[in-house]
């Protein structure tokens, strides 16, 4: 692959294929109902990739002006956060992986199904403190499961294997949103910060005399 494919990988494609499977190794089953919160950014479009080619029923949660983008990565469903908060449908999912949690990890639990998983990857201090003192107390109560993810292998051999084989395949495709060079580094990052990357932003090295290079800035 090229090395702008290349470069969207090793952080983003590992935490979702990571996220995706609990910590014994068991992944998200086939049939399962599986959300995605922020789907459109950095981990979210691969997790929903992932999630897809493992016959999962997905929905994406993403903001209004990215519905369209979530919904051309192969989700079933989109809810815009802006107008609808996933936790208050009613609706029960077997699977919740939330790759920048913002809000009450019980309102999160409310969402799950019994035995179900709720799994965060970053996002506020509060949500993070939650995740990691507050959901293991809370799986003493019940038969759902929510927390922090803390069993990130980064570079495990098997699952860059995966990774690889499934672009390799067709089965996932980074969504790179645009391409800076690297003298726009700055401009690259404020894009990101801004929350207006569908996907990845990638910086093009190009060093004299040789091939260009590419290199993750979201």
């Amino acid at each position: 692959m090229g090395f702008e494919i290349a470069a969207t990988l090793p952080h983003s494609a590992m935490f979702a294929l990571q996220g995706l499977r609990d910590r014994s190794g068991r992944p998200v089953q086939k049939g399962a109902k599986v959300l995605i919160g922020g789907a459109s950014g950095n981990v979210g479009p691969f997790a929903v990739q992932i999630a897809k080619w493992l016959g999962a029923e997905v929905t994406g949660v993403c903001r209004t002006e990215k519905v369209e983008f979530v919904r051309s990565l192969g989700a079933d469903h989109v809810i815009d956060y802006t107008k609808t908060d996933f936790t208050a449908t009613g609706e029960r999912y077997h699977w919740i992986l939330d790759t920048d949690s913002h809000q009450s990890i019980f309102r999160s639990r409310r969402a799950l199904r019994p035995g179900g998983r709720y799994v965060t990857l970053g996002g506020g201090a509060f949500a993070l403190l939650q995740g990691v003192v507050v959901g293991p107390l809370l799986a003493l109560f019940g038969s759902r499961r929510t927390g922090l993810m803390m069993w990130w292998k980064p570079f495990n051999a098997t699952d860059v294997a995966t990774i690889t084989d499934l672009v390799l395949a067709g089965h996932l495709t980074p969504a790179i949103d645009r391409r800076y060079p690297l003298s726009e580094t700055t401009d690259a990052l404020r894009w990101v910060d801004e929350g207006r990357a569908k996907g990845k932003v990638v910086i093009i090295v190009a060093p004299s005399g040789s091939a260009q290079l590419g290199g993750d800035a979201s």
